[in-house]
């Protein structure tokens, strides 16, 4: 499977390179787009879902990887939910 890497720039301004084992990401997202927290989160637990479903379908398991950026993706959003008209900007893909 085709996996990549896509960078988002978080509300406080950091930046982070998050994995997915599919390309289902670009189907989710577009590079300079910002995308308001809530959005975002539903946008990538959906894609990342997708990603770590095909894994499973082709190797007989889910991606543990796709599952814990999901998770981390989570963790760091968390942060921000009290942050009015919190974005996240998607900076790259890198394929």
């Amino acid at each position: 499977m085709p996996e990549m890497y896509f960078r988002i720039h978080w509300p406080d301004g950091a930046t982070e390179r998050c994995y997915s084992p599919s390309l289902v990401i670009k189907d989710h997202f577009e590079v300079g787009r910002r995308y308001s927290l809530d959005d975002f989160l539903d946008r990538s637990r959906i894609a990342l879902r997708i990603a770590s479903d095909r894994v499973q379908a082709k190797y007989g398991a889910p991606c543990s990887r796709a599952l814990g950026q999901l998770a981390r993706i989570e963790k760091q959003g968390a942060q921000f939910a009290t942050i009015r008209d919190a974005r996240v900007v998607i900076e790259a893909f890198e394929e």
